[in-house]
């Protein structure tokens, strides 16, 4: 969801901006350049000096986020014939820009994401009358729908590109296991896996001749083959070396300086001192794709029904009672699944950074889910969302009679409607932005 200065959409008039002519914009300005690489290292140094390296590094990610929202609007408008006069990231004072034929691009002193403003986005707009033709409340349905839903458009697109490395550069799930460290026993030399000659890294593709089925079949054999040899297939260069290895007795053990926690069993559970991941296989790339999309779908899915709870009596109930519940919030907080909650961009940015903290896939994963939500917001039928806009061209577009002049609605009759809106969602962003900062998500990546 962006923030943008296509106004007025909700009723209130447009914050008053210089006018274009009125802004001195040089290329190659080299005071605004200056300034703008002051304020710039200054953001980096505080980041960096409050040990927030990560945070900063995904906070950029999310303004690229944004522009490339953005970038969707502004290229099919162009494509269409309409005007395009600003494409700024940020807002408030300007800190550099520059124009290029028609359009000033540029950078504003508030990095709170960014905006393109097209010419007669609205019908309430002043437009020119020469700049009339070319707005966009004067185009044809079809390419009003096109760069009213572009921004959307452009977040799926990241999304499915970002599913794709996520496939291709790591693999999917396998029914095998692959040993991703090997611990140190306190008093014991080896332990066994050490002393049969497991490696981290090793794939384990069978146990005692039997293909791993079940991500539990290896655990479970080991656990009931106390001082019995199991032998263990591990994958090397294409071929399987069986390596056999007798577990021990759990009981009593201390792991890299820690006591075992004992087990529910009363029988001797076995043990071999190894740390156990599913590994990933590679796939070839009609089925990476494949995979790729169901992966969309399956978030897509997933996020659209939460949108939809939270936006319900018992998902509003839910944020209401853990704003005046610190018991439930933080219960909500350390498992999600346990009530709805609405995450803000503070909560985003803190998930954002344990994701990068946890690795590049984590993160990619994570961006996924954040451009697939996204995309869904600003679809949702109601101003000031692009869905909104598209909303309204539809209608206008069903309500013209052929052969007669094209319908145009009055959207102030929805300004109510809309003022109802903003206000249950500046609830739900309040009321976010107060968990998010008291009882942030712990890390679940």
């Amino acid at each position: 969801m962006t923030v943008t200065e296509k106004k007025p959409e909700t009723g209130l008039p447009p914050t008053a901006e210089p006018p274009v002519d009125d802004v001195v914009v040089e290329s190659g300005n080299f005071g605004q350049v200056i300034r703008l690489a002051i304020v710039l290292a200054v953001v980096t140094a505080i980041f960096l000096v409050a040990g927030l390296g990560d945070l900063l590094i995904f906070i950029v990610i999310l303004i690229l986020t944004v522009m490339l929202h953005e970038l969707g609007h502004f290229a099919t408008a162009k494509w269409a014939g309409m005007k395009v006069t600003e494409y700024f990231v940020g807002f408030g004072p300007r800190l550099w820009s520059i124009r290029k034929g028609e359009t000033e691009y540029g950078v504003k002193a508030i990095p709170a994401g960014g905006y393109v403003r097209i010419t007669g986005f609205t019908v309430t707009e002043d437009v020119a009358e020469e700049d009339e033709p070319r707005a966009y409340r004067q185009q044809p349905f079809w390419k009003r729908i096109i760069v009213g839903s572009a921004g959307s458009a452009m977040h799926f697109f990241i999304a499915f590109v970002l599913a794709l490395i996520v496939v291709f550069a790591f693999g999917v799930p396998s029914s095998n296991q692959q040993i991703s460290g090997l611990e140190h026993w306190s008093g014991v030399s080896q332990t066994p896996a050490q002393a049969a000659g497991l490696a981290a890294g090793d794939v384990i593709v069978s146990v005692n001749g039997h293909t791993l089925s079940d991500p539990n079949t290896l655990a479970n054999t080991i656990a009931h083959s106390v001082g019995k040899p199991v032998r263990i297939g591990v994958e090397d260069g294409g071929t399987t070396r069986i390596i056999s290895v007798t577990p021990v007795k759990r009981a009593g053990l201390k792991a890299d300086g820690s006591k075992l926690a004992a087990t529910d069993s009363a029988q001797p559970h076995g043990y071999i001192g190894i740390e156990l991941e599913q590994a990933t296989q590679s796939v070839n790339p009609i089925r990476g794709v494949g995979l790729a999309a169901q992966n969309m779908w399956d978030v897509t899915t997933a996020e659209v029904s939460g949108i939809y709870h939270l936006f319900s009596p018992s998902g509003v109930s839910s944020v209401l009672h853990q704003v005046s519940n610190s018991k439930y919030a933080t219960t909500v907080a350390n498992n999600p699944s346990s009530g709805e909650r609405p995450v803000s961009i503070v909560g985003i940015a803190h998930l954002g950074s344990q994701a990068q903290q946890d690795g590049i896939q984590y993160l990619l994963e994570f961006l996924i889910i954040i451009n697939i939500v996204f995309g869904l917001i600003n679809m949702l039928p109601m101003l000031p969302f692009d869905g909104g806009h598209v909303a309204v061209a539809s209608y206008e577009w069903i309500r013209t009679k052929k052969g007669e002049p094209y319908y145009k609605a009055d959207i102030t009759k929805l300004f109510p409607i809309v003022g109802i809106f903003l206000a249950i969602l500046s609830f739900f962003v309040l009321a976010s932005l107060y968990l998010d900062i008291t009882h942030p998500f712990k890390n679940f990546f």
